[in-house]
């Protein structure tokens, strides 16, 4: 639960279940039958110039990165195989190499001014920016109290760019940048068990983010305090970003921390969306719980009078998910198959384009690389009348589907870029990290490699039609 009612601090507003609204709405628009899409306007045409704004080095930068993407060998061993060529090419030379092919298709820059620059060229297009600094804590790994509060200053330098760099800027964070990994395993497991529900619960971990101390006794006392400082760190950050109008969201990671990043998260929203969308949660539908937990988490929000936003993305940590089920023997989370995955992302699509509908304290970040999902919400939103500045907004990552996000923009729509930024030796890990949880959606580019040299192909035939 997100808080007791009798505890809630903030004003009490009854409100039904998502799945009460949901049936209340016409049935026709919930359901989604077949041809409700023909029904309403047409959506933006993705074939279209979207890649006229693009180099012709950029062009084929793209088609030599993604070819290298699809091959599972190469992402694999992609961290060996860059520690091995940085020792061969030299730092200086392997960097400038990562600067014209990854790294310059994925990464916004390494200075402000670049990122800058970067956000610039996007402004123009009609796309805002979703700053992603590439630090997190990885199962396992034990870091210091200086390493977590390094990251708090690079987190709240992330927000001054943010906030520079556009006045519509959000920004993603991972709790484990700030929080240790085996705390949210610890804290995780604690939680499947009902008798710590008066001891590890969102009203206790937002007092404790107010400054006061409590005694967690499912908690060695290490952990403990590793808790509070950690706890207070996260409201440092959530404050500063507050003041600079920059929303945080706040990214899913494995099945073992979820549900410790869900409770945090959830105690930073009872703090800071009282008035404003301040704080998002992500749900990743390739696990057969989300739904659930979904619609449970909103409605208790929004029963509590809260501000309530949600990104929602497929998720990336499918093939790992399945490997830990089977080392330790517990059952598998993720949907059986991807199919199923792709109906719940709809289903959920659905239930949430209604109730932005229905409740102005609801936003939508639709995070996803399908062309196929991104004009079933644009369809869905033509047919609950929902305007293109209604708090749904589309999200791609920096240097993949250009063609959707650039179409959306030219067409007024709210879509953001996930930019990381950052030097080459601190983004080229991150960036190997997010390859190997994405070879799904990156071994399913073939659509972009197909627009990319058909906008070659149109140069080099006018180009050629100029000469005769």
């Amino acid at each position: 639960m997100l808080l007791s009612p009798a505890r809630s601090r903030c004003h009490q507003l009854p409100f039904p279940t998502v799945r009460t609204l949901c049936r209340k709405a016409d049935s026709s628009l919930c359901t989604a039958p077949p041809g409700s899409a023909r029904r309403a306007k047409a959506s933006p045409d993705f074939d279209t110039g979207a890649y006229r704004v693009k180099s012709n080095w950029e062009l084929l930068r793209a088609l030599l990165v993604f070819r290298m993407c699809s091959f599972p060998w190469l992402v694999n061993n992609a961290g060996k195989v860059m520690h091995w060529s940085c020792r061969l090419l030299g730092r200086r030379l392997f960097e400038q190499l990562m600067k014209v092919t990854v790294y310059g298709q994925f990464v916004a820059g390494e200075t402000v001014p670049e990122v800058q620059g970067c956000t610039e060229a996007l402004r123009r297009a009609g796309v805002r920016p979703m700053l992603a600094v590439p630090i997190e804590e990885d199962a396992g790994e034990d870091r210091s109290e200086c390493w977590f509060e390094g990251n708090l200053r690079t987190a709240l330098s992330c927000v001054d760019t943010a906030r520079v760099c556009s006045p519509h800027a959000m920004m993603q964070l991972k709790v484990t940048a700030l929080m240790g990994a085996r705390l949210c395993t610890t804290v995780s497991r604690s939680l499947s068990d009902l008798s710590t529900a008066e001891d590890l619960n969102v009203s206790r971990l937002a007092e404790v983010m107010d400054g006061r101390d409590l005694h967690f006794r499912h908690l060695r006392l290490e952990e403990s305090v590793h808790l509070h400082t950690s706890l207070r760190r996260l409201r440092t950050l959530a404050e500063y970003a507050q003041e600079k109008g920059v929303p945080l969201l706040i990214d899913a990671e494995l099945t073992s921390l979820n549900p410790a990043i869900s409770l945090v998260t959830k105690a930073l929203m009872l703090r800071f969306n009282q008035s404003e969308p301040l704080i998002w949660n992500t749900y990743q539908c390739y696990l057969q719980d989300t739904e659930r937990q979904l619609l449970t988490d909103v409605s208790q929000a929004l029963s509590l009078g809260l501000w309530f936003g949600v990104k929602l993305v497929r998720g990336a940590y499918m093939d790992r998910e399945r490997e830990l089920a089977l080392k330790f023997g517990y059952p598998d989370p993720v949907q059986k198959s991807w199919d199923d995955t792709d109906q719940s992302y709809r289903r959920l699509l659905d239930q949430l384009v209604t109730l932005v509908k229905q409740n102005p304290r609801v936003g939508l970040v639709a995070a996803t690389h399908n062309e196929g999902s991104v004009r079933y919400l644009l369809n869905r939103m033509e047919a609950l009348g929902l305007g293109r500045d209604c708090g749904i907004h589309s999200a791609q990552l920096l240097g993949m589907c250009d063609h959707i996000s650039l179409t959306l923009g030219r067409a007024g729509y709210s879509v953001y870029k996930s930019l990381p930024y950052g030097d080459v030796s601190s983004v080229i890990p991150y960036l190997v990290r997010r390859a190997q949880e994405n070879q799904s959606a990156l071994r399913g580019i073939r659509r972009e490699r197909e627009l990319l040299r058909r906008e070659l192909n149109r140069r080099l035939l006018l180009r050629r039609g100029l000469h005769d």
